[in-house]
């Protein structure tokens, strides 16, 4: 079925339109979608299941046309190996000759202590997970390439590639090991845990919450990321060292509100999704919950705060979003001059009930709008665009994920409803016309 869905009760404000993809499966997603050079929209949709895998496709925003593309177990040579799938993909593609380059994930978790942890135990007769892979996906010829599995059965939670060099970046999930791909050579360095035991510790003691985005300079190949107590760290592979942390800055800002790093429910410090600006020679990122949009250039090593991107709803009720992590749908548009940023709103215009509550992983504290929010960088101009309904007034959820057309038309993964349940699917938010 390659036509969105529709009904007849739509309320003001952004159209947000709903395809159904295929996959009655589908849950959520985070990252994992962008727009390639040859105009379409490539996304994953995640799987919960313990023997069926996310899946690839993408969608022509012509035509309107949905194609799947390739199963994540079979893409890794593991559709046979009763092993826990390939369940989805967490980060962005990423394009160099023809080809997008991605990571995959473990879709299924086992609680233990409370905790959402990677797989020990056999689940229905399933063996537990054999780890994340990196996978190459030829546009023309379709075809799906696995380059390499990650060690110690861990996924791939975040990565980015230094396209100039060939070179691939990855932090796992759920010790957070520092990952360098060398494509040139295949040859991969694993570096170890970046801050104690990530996601694997004790809440409490060696427990830390991972970043979630990955910054590669292009003119000098260094690598950066965060840690929540707000350190930035640097690796740079002609040095054959490790990565190091900076010692002349760091994330630390009172705006951004207060953390505890051994705490899990929030992003801490970390910088939630970053990337580089070749004409202006700088990093742009925007930090969780808060939502402030600030600028990083590492030759001066200093950060610049620049506005908050909440939606005005937010601003005006002085608000962090309710998704305890902040969102995740943040980038540069095909002007390479405005930031696209989808946020949340409340609903009521009352505060929460208790918008304070601490929960043990990202997740909704309680329901909200989404809005789509741009910031024009040559002139500062920040707007509001207003939340976005699909044509059944129903609101979208849990949005991690944006890849934005030619159109200047948003795309993300939402959660929909369907006449056989729940689902996360593929959404278009039409641009605005004034």
């Amino acid at each position: 079925m390659n036509k969105p869905l529709k009904s007849e009760n739509k309320k003001e404000g952004l159209l947000a339109q709903a395809y159904y993809s295929g996959f009655e499966l589908a849950h959520d997603t985070y990252q994992a979608m962008s727009c390639a050079s040859d105009g379409k929209i490539y996304y994953v949709l995640s799987s919960e299941s313990v023997t069926k895998a996310g899946q690839l496709y993408s969608f022509d925003p012509e035509t309107e046309k949905i194609e799947w593309l390739a199963d994540l177990s079979e893409a890794c040579g593991e559709e046979t190996s009763n092993t826990l799938p390939q369940g989805k993909s967490h980060v962005p593609f990423f394009e160099k000759d023809g080809k997008l380059f991605f990571g995959t994930h473990i879709g299924v978790y086992e609680m233990i202590d409370d905790m959402e942890r990677l797989p020990v135990n056999p689940m229905n007769g399933v063996e537990p997970y054999l780890g994340g892979h990196f996978l190459s996906f030829d546009i023309k010829s379709k075809e799906v390439e696995d380059l390499g599995i990650v060690p110690d059965g861990e996924g791939v939670l975040t990565m980015t590639m230094d396209t100039k060099r060939n070179q691939i970046y990855a932090l796992t999930w759920p010790t957070g090991n520092f990952l360098h791909f060398d494509l040139n050579t295949s040859k991969m360095k694993d570096f170890g845990p970046i801050s104690e035991k990530g996601e694997a510790g004790i809440v409490g003691d060696d427990y830390r919450v991972l970043c979630r985005s990955l910054l590669v300079v292009p003119d000098t190949g260094d690598l950066f990321y965060t840690t929540s107590n707000g350190d930035i760290f640097c690796y740079n592979p002609e040095n054959g060292e490790g990565p190091s942390k900076l010692q002349d800055v760091h994330m630390r800002r009172d705006y951004f509100g207060a953390y505890d790093p051994k705490v899990p429910g929030n992003m801490g410090y970390n910088w939630r999704r970053i990337f580089w600006h070749a004409e202006d020679n700088v990093a742009y990122g925007i930090h969780g919950n808060s939502n402030y949009l600030f600028k990083f250039d590492p030759k001066s090593a200093k950060i610049e705060l620049i506005d908050r991107l909440s939606s005005l709803p937010s601003k005006k009720m002085g608000m962090f979003d309710q998704f305890s992590y902040g969102y995740l749908g943040f980038d540069l548009g095909p002007d390479n001059e405005t930031l696209y940023y989808l946020t949340g709103g409340p609903i009521s215009d009352r505060p929460p009930i208790d918008g304070t509550k601490k929960i043990a992983k990202g997740a909704a504290k309680e329901l909200e709008n989404l809005h789509l929010v741009t910031y024009h960088l040559p002139t500062g101009t920040y707007k509001d665009h207003g939340p976005a309904f699909y044509e059944d007034g129903g609101i979208p959820t849990y949005v991690n994920a944006i890849a934005i057309d030619k159109n200047k038309n948003v795309y993300t993964m939402a959660r929909m409803q369907m006449p056989f349940g729940e689902i996360q699917d593929l959404v278009k938010i039409h641009y605005p016309e004034s």
